[in-house]
Order: C-alpha cells, then sequence, then structure tokens
C-alpha cells in the first residue's frame, strides 16, 4: 500500500510518545484508519482538549484542569506530611499503592546540570516558599534512586534542613517477596544501607 504524506506525518506524530518506534505508531495509525475512525477522532478531540486546558496545580504542580489539584482540596489530606515526587506519575503509582495521605509536591525532573535542569527550573524556590508558608513536621523525598534523584534528594533536604524537623528518604531494596539470590548487588546495597529496627 502506498501510503501518503498525510499518514506519513500521523506515523511521525504518534512517535513522540515514549516507547512507540516507526512499527508500533505505523500499527496504531492505520488500525484508526482503516477499523476506528470515531475511536480515532474522540482520542483527537480529547486530546485537544487536554492540552488546551491541563495546566499545573497552583499548589504542588501536578496536572489538573482547575487552579488547584483535587488532592489539594481534599480536606481530609494530612498537612503534616509533604511529599516530593519528580513526576505526575509518581503521585499516581503512590495513590494507586494507598497508606500516604500526606501532600505532594512535584518537581517536574531531577537536578541534571548536563542537560540544563537546575533548582530553577524545578522551581525548589517555590517548594521552600510552601514549606515556609505551611511547614509540614515530615517532608518525605520520594525522588528516583537515580544518581540524579539521589543527587536531588540530597540538595533538597540540605536546602530545607532547617525549616523542617523530620525529612525522610523513601526506602530502597528488596522487594516485598523478593529472594535475595536473584535481587542485584545495587539493590542489596541499598537494603543493607536503610536497614532498620525491628525490637
Amino acid at each position: 500500500m502506498a501510503r501518503t504524506s498525510l499518514i506519513e506525518r500521523l506515523i511521525e506524530a504518534f512517535q513522540v510518545l515514549p516507547g512507540v518506534g516507526p512499527k508500533s505508531a505505523q500499527r496504531m495509525v492505520l488500525f484508526l484508519l482503516q477499523r476506528n475512525r470515531p475511536g480515532g477522532r474522540n482520542l483527537a478531540e480529547v486530546m485537544l482538549d487536554a492540552l488546551d486546558r491541563v495546566g499545573e496545580c497552583e499548589s504542588c504542580r501536578n496536572l489538573t484542569e482547575t487552579p488547584r489539584c483535587r488532592l489539594c482540596e481534599d480536606p481530609r489530606r494530612d498537612d503534616r506530611l509533604l511529599c516530593v515526587v519528580e513526576s505526575p506519575a509518581d503521585i499516581l503509582a503512590l495513590e494507586h499503592a494507598g497508606g500516604f495521605r500526606g501532600r505532594y509536591f512535584v518537581l517536574h525532573g531531577h537536578l541534571s546540570p548536563i542537560d540544563g535542569v537546575g533548582p530553577v527550573e524545578l522551581e525548589l524556590g517555590r517548594l521552600e516558599r510552601r514549606v515556609r508558608e505551611n511547614p509540614p513536621e515530615e517532608l518525605i523525598l520520594a525522588t528516583n534512586p537515580t544518581v540524579e534523584g539521589e543527587a536531588t534528594a540530597h540538595y533538597i533536604s540540605e536546602l530545607l534542613k532547617d525549616l523542617v524537623p523530620t525529612i525522610t528518604r523513601i526506602a530502597h531494596g528488596v522487594p516485598l517477596g523478593g529472594e535475595l539470590e536473584f535481587i542485584d548487588g545495587g539493590t542489596l546495597v541499598h537494603a543493607l544501607q536503610g536497614r532498620r529496627s525491628i525490637r
């Protein structure tokens, strides 16, 4: 089948999605054009609507279509706990897991000087203002366990150490149900360093 330039452009457009290469994009485009044009129209309309209306929560920087997200508006959340995460996807994961009822702050990335991402790009000044205006009892640093995530957590802990009584880092290590012989060395080292007392 000869593809038109419009189909080529659509296949290229789909490749902006993470993990979608040329073959996957081609399969999606051809499916929508051949078998599900109403679904494609709905996708396009909802995408345009979301791109026009979704922005950052003025309090936590989560993605929302209102000035403040539903988590910041929820009076049942615990203001004494503030969890700093790298992305809105991290909030979704923590909320799905359950068990955390505090507040959030989204960095939208991590410190990466080589990529030109510093404290200004992460709006760490905004985080500091938030902590000064409504000081939590505990600041939980839930950045990813990467070199950049660790550096970001360290930077934030130094920045806010005089403003928050307790600053903690999420635990990293052996997953529940994991067997030690199958765990990689780096994970085991983190697990040993992050051990806690049981009596």
